[in-house]
Parts: structure tokens; C-alpha cells; sequence
């Protein structure tokens, strides 16, 4: 959950104040606390990954599904309360582990102490266990009853005594507990307002320093998690159908590829991606996601009736731990900005050399990124220097420093593009590793018109979905079916030597030239004007340029110093002379 594929960052044009941001940022954390208030802890079943709104239901659904009473069990175990705790984390850790799961569990399997902790965060199950019927009196007493009344009442009352000691001593524990859990949550929000105040205070000074005078980084994850909690983001994604129609196209067009497989899902999001695995018949489908989100997508996939076949885990791709040794496909939207943008694509390649299978399907299998010049000095006086220079009739010539050190998010039109396109990097998802997402490459490009300067660089990104696997490219036979050369271009790379769609070959581009406009825009590197000044030449960075005039250079990709899921973008030009760096943040 490219995912991981990203929230649908706004433009630059109309960024809101500080104190606006402020102002929205506090409502919403209110709204937030309000919301958290009114949710019904959700009951997740002991075996499976179905949601219920309560214990009692989730254990009829575990006895009616699964042959497993619980209840029963209880009470032929005679469990007190620690009893039923150990026993939940009992069960929760063998279907953690794979392992099957029988009526037929004794005292001594869970005897361990080391059942009374939480197999599952916030388990809703063990506040549960206070709403369950009472332990029905064993058949034992039952039969001393008729043999001698006064020593079962004894051993009742005996036994009622020592319930009542062990209640008094589980209420203490968790009101101990609670008070643990209030103690923590006092001293984080402490400690939350002491940073941002330091923060302030060394924005103020300079770059944020640790008390050994080391440069922290910015906790970048925290935010980028939380940015796919939410709805927008998703509702955004599914909308664009460009992406989402050629996900689904090509997974239900290849079915056998599917039939009978295990699918990984990275990044899965609302589960889309799975519910179209599964759909397509594969046996097995595991969802990741480190985003709470996943709790919905839970929802969406019960909706859907598809639990038994897809699992779904909540936690990085990095450090959670799959039920399966291998896997035979991995899908993921893990596509950012720039292509790059969010760094989710190192967690895919992770799961690939750890779990795919020897002649496994990546999907998408390819990647390849672009690049042209732009010019449109109307677009560039309208939100460069020149707008800012006079704001019905004021002079905020201070707001536009620095616009030209930031890449800008946003649809251009082909017709603004001077230059033919340039592919300068390639991605084959099979064997690309970390090393080769920070790179430098040249491009060429040829303008296709006069123009008095060239205003800037836009990149944009190619995704193709080939069926064959790196084998399966290397027989002759099929190649032409799959294969996608390092200049491909989506929008004829999905079409027959007639010209007419091949239904076999799914693709779909970003750029500028495709029709349908996706939520991934372009990315516009915009040239600083007086970058030849800065250099010491005559003139500005970008002079009148003919119409068949090559440029050509060298782009550069690396990741930000204090944020890994940030880019900086650097281009070279004329002869290298003239370069320039952008921060996609």
C-alpha cells in the first residue's frame, strides 16, 4: 500500500497558512479523540479472520464453522478467568503458527505462564471473557450432592470464596494495568509537547539536533502510515481508473496464471487487489499493510465472502511473519510520485528475495520513467515570480522564494511539452534491487518547436504488466508476447503489429500524452530563471532555443538526507552546464 499508491498531495498553487493548518490540524485531532470515543472494539476470531461485535457470537461462529466450543472446552478444563486468557493465547499462537487447533487440549498444554500475554494487541476477546455464562457445576459435585448436601455446600462456599478472591485480585490487577496505561499515555503526550516545543526552538536555531549534537531525521513513517488511515486517499485511488482498471484487467484477463496459486498482496490497502486475486481463483491471498486501514479492508473482504480464502496482516512488510514459506505471486500499487516518491517499492523487493517463489509472477513486472522539456511562459508567469511580484497590487515578492527548489505535482499539457520524451530509467521488478533506485542517467531530447527558453523538465512514469516471468522471456517463442524493451511506451507497447489493443497486454502511462489523466499527475521540475546569473554567465539559465535543438543531460534520483521516503531530483543541461536540484517531499 505502493500500499504501496499515494495520498493525492495538493498543488502548489494554494498552499494554506500555518495558522490555517493549525486551526484544522487541532479540529481534526478532536474529531479524532471524539470518534476513537464512540468505536465498538472489534472481536477478531480465534480462527480466522472474520470481525464480530461480540465474544458470544464470535464463539457460536468458531463451534458452527470450525467444529471448535470453546465453552465447552472451558468447562471440561473447569477455567477461571487467567485459565481463559491462556487458553485464547493458546489458540491465537498455533493459527499464528499454522498449526491446527482440537477440542482436545489439556490443563498442561497451557500451563504456561507465558499465555497470559497478549498474542494479539489489545485483544478484544480477553475483556470479553467477563460476558461469558458461568461455569456450569461439575457432574462430580453433582453427584456427591445426593451422597452428603452439607459437604458440597462447604465446598461451595469454599469455592465462591476463593472466585471472590481471585475477582478481587484480577480487578486490582487491572486497575493497575489502567493506571500503567494512563501513567504512559500522561508521559507520551508529555513528551510530545516537549519535542514540538524543542522543535520550534531549533527550527528557530537551525536543523533539529539530538542531545549529542547528532541531526535527527524526521519520523517520516509515522506520517505516511497515517496518511493511508484515512478514506480520501483510497476513495482517490480507486476512482482512478486508469490505475485500478488495469489491475483488474490484468489479473482477471490472466486466470490460470492465478487458479490455484498463492498471492501476496503489499501495501493492500482497502483489499481491492486481493478481492480481485481471489476472484480470479487463486487459493490463498495474503494482505499486508502497516496502515490501519487494514481494518476496514478486513471488513470490505467479509463483505465480499472471501475470508477463507484471503489472511489478512496488519504490520510492515519488513517485520511481520507470513504463514507460508513461499509464495507464487506478489501484486502491489506501490507507485508514488516521480514513480519513487515514498520509498515503498524497498519493502517489494524485500518480500520478493524473501518469499517468491523460483519462477514466480511479479505484478507489474515493469517500470520505465520519462522525461521532456516544457515551456509556457504564460503558465510561468502566472504562478512564478511575476504573480507574486504583484497580488492586487501588493508586493509579496517574499512568497516566492524558494519555488524553485520544490517539485511541483500536477497535469500538464502535452501541448506544452517542447521536446520529444526521453526514457531514462528502466525498472525490471524482477531483478531491480535497493542500489538501483538512486541513480544518475542521461537523456536526450529534441525540441519539436521554437521556443524562447525552456521552462523546465517533466517526468512521468510507464507501468507494464507482463505475463511471463524472466524464464519465460528467455524462450524465443514467447517472447514477443511479453517482453518490454528498455524505450517501451505503454500506449503502443499494448498494441498488436496492426495497431489494434492486444487484449494479452496490459500497460498504462502518467505522462501527458495518454488520454485519461491519473492521480499520479506529473512531476514538474521548474528551471530557476536566473540560474545562468547565480552561475556567473550572461544572461539566464534558459535561452531562445530552435526548433530540432537537442537537449541533453543527466538525471539524478537519491534519497533525502532527513526523510528516506523523500526525493531530490537533479538535472543537467547544456552540455552540462546549467544544473539544478528539486525536493519532492
Amino acid at each position: 500500500m505502493a500500499t504501496s499508491s499515494k495520498p493525492d498531495r495538493p498543488v502548489n498553487e494554494n498552499p494554506p497558512s500555518d495558522s490555517e493548518s493549525d486551526d484544522s490540524r487541532d479540529e481534526e485531532g478532536w474529531n479524532d479523540v471524539e470518534e476513537d470515543e464512540e468505536e465498538t472494539p472489534e472481536v477478531i476470531s480465534l480462527l480466522d479472520d472474520r470481525v464480530f461485535p461480540d465474544v458470544i457470537s464470535m464463539l457460536a461462529h468458531c463451534k458452527d464453522k470450525h467444529n471448535f466450543d470453546f465453552l465447552g472446552v472451558r468447562q471440561k478444563l473447569q477455567l477461571d478467568f487467567h485459565g481463559c486468557v491462556k487458553l485464547v493465547n493458546f489458540i491465537r499462537q498455533r493459527v499464528h503458527e499454522g498449526l491446527p487447533v482440537s477440542e482436545n487440549i489439556s490443563l498442561a498444554d497451557i500451563d504456561d505462564d507465558a499465555y497470559l500475554k497478549p498474542v494479539l494487541d489489545d485483544d478484544a476477546v480477553i475483556i470479553g471473557l467477563y460476558d461469558l455464562p458461568e461455569l456450569a457445576v461439575p457432574d462430580a459435585i453433582l453427584s456427591a450432592q445426593s451422597n452428603d448436601t452439607a459437604a458440597l455446600v462447604n465446598d461451595l462456599l469454599k469455592r465462591n470464596t476463593e472466585l471472590q478472591e481471585q475477582l478481587a485480585s484480577v480487578m486490582f490487577q487491572y486497575e493497575n494495568y489502567r493506571a500503567d496505561v494512563s501513567k504512559t499515555l500522561d508521559e507520551r503526550w508529555a513528551e510530545t509537547g516537549a519535542d514540538s516545543n524543542a522543535g520550534k526552538t531549533n527550527e528557530a536555531a537551525g536543523k533539529g539536533k539530538s542531545k549529542d549534537g547528532v541531526e535527527e531525521k524526521e519520523d517520516e513513517s509515522k506520517y505516511y502510515w497515517e496518511s493511508y488511515a484515512g478514506v480520501d486517499i483510497h476513495e482517490t485511488m480507486l476512482k482512478d481508473t486508469v490505475r485500478t482498471d488495469a489491475y483488474r484487467d490484468f489479473i482477471y484477463n490472466n486466470k490460470h496464471l492465478f487458479a490455484g496459486k498463492t498471492v501476496l498482496d503489499i501495501g493492500c490497502g482497502t483489499g481491492i487487489l486481493s478481492m480481485f486475486c481471489a476472484r480470479a481463483g487463486a487459493s490463498r491471498v495474503i494482505a499486508v499493510d502497516a496502515s490501519d486501514i487494514i481494518l476496514k479492508a478486513r471488513e470490505n473482504i467479509y463483505r465480499a465472502g472471501l475470508s477463507d480464502t484471503i489472511t489478512t496482516l496488519h504490520g510492515k512488510m519488513e517485520e511481520v511473519v507470513l504463514p507460508v514459506d513461499q509464495v507464487d505471486i506478489i501484486v502491489s500499487e506501490w507507485m508514488g510520485y516521480c514513480l519513487l516518491f515514498e520509498a515503498m517499492l524497498p519493502s517489494v523487493l524485500y518480500a520478493r528475495d524473501k518469499y517468491l517463489a523460483p519462477g514466480g509472477l511479479m505484478v507489474p513486472s515493469h517500470t520505465n520513467m520519462w522525461a521532456a522539456p516544457v515551456s509556457d511562459p504564460v503558465w510561468v508567469s502566472e504562478n512564478g515570480e511575476a504573480f507574486w511580484a504583484d497580488v492586487y497590487g501588493f508586493d509579496m515578492g517574499v512568497m516566492a522564494k524558494g519555488i524553485y527548489d520544490e517539485v511541483r505535482v500536477l497535469h500538464w499539457p502535452g501541448d506544452k511539452v517542447c521536446g520529444t520524451p526521453s526514457a531514462f530509467k528502466m525498472l525490471d521488478l524482477y531483478t531491480t534491487t535497493v542500489a538501483d533506485l538512486s541513480f544518475t542517467a542521461p537523456y536526450t531530447s529534441r525540441l519539436t518547436q521554437d521556443v524562447d527558453a525552456v521552462d523546465g523538465f517533466l517526468i512521468w512514469f510507464d507501468t507494464f504488466f507482463s505475463p511471463l516471468t524472466p524464464s519465460q522471456r528467455a524462450d524465443a517463442a514467447s517472447a514477443d508476447k511479453g517482453n518490454v524493451p528498455d524505450d517501451a511506451v505503454a500506449t503502443e507497447w499494448v498494441l498488436d503489429s496492426k495497431g489494434n489493443r492486444d487484449q494479452d497486454r496490459v500497460a498504462f502511462t502518467t505522462g501527458p500524452f495518454g488520454g485519461a489523466e491519473t492521480h499520479w499527475k506529473q512531476g514538474l521540475l521548474l528551471c530557476d530563471p536566473h540560474l545562468g546569473e547565480k552561475k556567473g554567465r550572461d544572461g539566464a539559465a534558459n535561452q531562445q532555443k530552435k526548433k530540432d535543438d537537442e537537449v541533453r543531460g543527466e538525471i539524478t534520483f537519491s534519497v533525502a538526507e532527513d526523510n528516506a521516503r523523500a526525493l531530490v531530483i537533479k538535472a543537467t543541461w547544456d552540455a552540462g552546464q546549467m544544473q539544478q536540484s528539486w525536493a519532492l517531499r
